[in-house]
């Protein structure tokens, strides 16, 4: 299992006001089980449920709002 950590810094935001941030395709595999973490106020982390987007060579992790987190990567 892979490991990507997000910061709120990373994240940009859309027409819509949605936050997300981008990785790329080769970054992450094709067929890959994402798992998608908050880091919460004591250091731990929750997994979360967001839309998760795919367009042209990118996926885009969607929240409401910046948050710092880690994207697992399951192979």
């Amino acid at each position: 299992m892979a490991t990507k950590e997000f910061k709120k810094e990373d994240f940009t935001q859309n027409q819509s006001g949605e936050y997300s941030v981008e990785y790329k395709t080769e970054e992450i595999g094709q067929g890959s089980n994402l798992i998608i973490e908050e880091k919460i106020s004591d250091g731990e982390y929750q997994v979360v449920q967001v839309p998760v987007r795919r367009q042209n060579d990118s996926i885009f992790i969607i929240f409401s709002e910046p948050v710092d987190g880690r994207l697992i990567i399951e192979k």
